[in-house]
């Protein structure tokens, strides 16, 4: 108990300014601890972080940065620090089901490219759980508001079919989070007086989003791009927009900084759609909730996907040609979405690419915008 442990440089042993792999695994014990409860602390590490003085946490899962101020290198902040904030955390919060913790921090490149490949398995097979429910059939969504630190206005509404979008709180997250803290971020809310099936919107959803973005957000649905979409905070993984001359999506991700046939690179997308606003035609969200068939329910589905980086076609190829045969019959679907290897800035291009692939966008009804 209380072991924290660094393996590799500490921050003193590296030049100011640059750029490390760093990961913090956490390991616990006790008898009342269950595998549900792991992903309800990952996701406090979050907030616990950046309570430091001087420290920036953003992200989750395997997409997180950390920034350090030079005022806390001055101070003498240590990696191991980190540790201390995390043990003495997931002690005092978790004292219920949690007996003993250690942390260990790894700065080293090789070693965390493993211990990365090994989280993602795990996060993996978390997600696969979710893949026989869906939101027709539980009666209670939750909501979740870890992320108003940096965006107070911010609410999201967690559903089996749409997670978080920082992509690492599901609805079973959300639930066990509510069971291990009744007051705390993820709250329930019955699924009552439904207005619009298609579009998602609820009276109790709107209650929900007003009471706890305290009053900034009056009204929203959950499967509409246009029509009071859910706001952004500033955690999310992916970012969707308006492509208008195929009157299709296109998507970004944090991991890819080129620009976007919309002109608009990640950092560009967010700073106008993060913050907690709602932002018609543009969208964060995590990137599971691509092949989710409710994405953009109400203006067509997945798809309207007409552009995402190779490397997330990569990652959600599988999940995505699987809902698009289900939904449109279309096979190989992730093969007629464009990417940066086709066009980046140009949508003549783009447009082009989708004619000729027969992009099943080029037959549904142009946008209600």
């Amino acid at each position: 108990d209380h072991k924290i442990t660094v393996i590799g440089p500490e921050i003193d042993e590296i030049p100011v300014g640059s750029k490390i792999s760093l990961s913090y695994t956490v390991n616990v014990a006790g008898k009342a601890m269950q595998p549900d409860f792991e992903s309800v602390m990952e996701r406090k590490f979050h907030s616990w972080i950046n309570c430091i003085e001087g420290v920036m946490h953003t992200g989750q899962r395997d997409m997180i940065r950390v920034r350090i101020s030079k005022a806390d290198f001055e101070a003498g902040f240590k990696f191991k620090h980190i540790g201390e904030v995390l043990y003495a955390k997931v002690k005092s919060e978790f004292e219920a089901v949690v007996d003993k913790c250690e942390v260990i921090i790894v700065v080293d490149a090789e070693q965390n490219k493993a211990l990365r490949a090994h989280a993602n398995e795990v996060f993996n097979a978390r997600d696969a759980r979710l893949a026989s429910m869906t939101d027709e059939s539980v009666d209670t969504f939750y909501t979740c508001i870890m992320c108003q630190a940096f965006s107070p206005s911010h609410v999201c509404i967690v559903t089996p079919e749409r997670l978080g979008l920082c992509g690492a709180v599901s609805w079973l997250d959300a639930k066990a989070t509510q069971e291990l803290d009744p007051a705390g971020p993820c709250q329930p809310i019955l699924k009552e007086g439904c207005q619009d099936e298609r579009l998602g919107r609820y009276d109790s959803m709107d209650a929900a989003v007003n009471k706890y973005s305290q009053g900034a957000v009056e009204r929203i649905t959950l499967y509409s791009l246009f029509q009071d979409p859910m706001t952004s905070c500033g955690c999310f993984e992916c970012i969707c927009g308006v492509e208008p001359c195929s009157m299709g999506v296109v998507i970004t991700c944090r991991e890819h900084a080129g620009m976007t046939p919309l002109g608009m690179s990640f950092s560009e997308m967010a700073s106008m759609t993060g913050g907690g606003v709602q932002t018609p035609g543009f969208m964060g969200h995590g990137k599971h909730f691509i092949s989710s068939k409710k994405f953009i329910a109400a203006e067509g589905g997945p798809g309207r996907i007409v552009w995402m980086p190779k490397m997330l076609k990569d990652q959600m190829r599988e999940r995505l040609d699987a809902t698009a045969l289900e939904m449109y019959g279309v096979e190989n679907f992730t093969d007629m979405v464009a990417d940066e290897t086709v066009c980046t800035e140009d949508p003549e291009e783009l447009l082009n690419y989708l004619s000729e692939v027969g992009h099943p966008v080029l037959g549904m009804e142009p946008f209600d915008m």
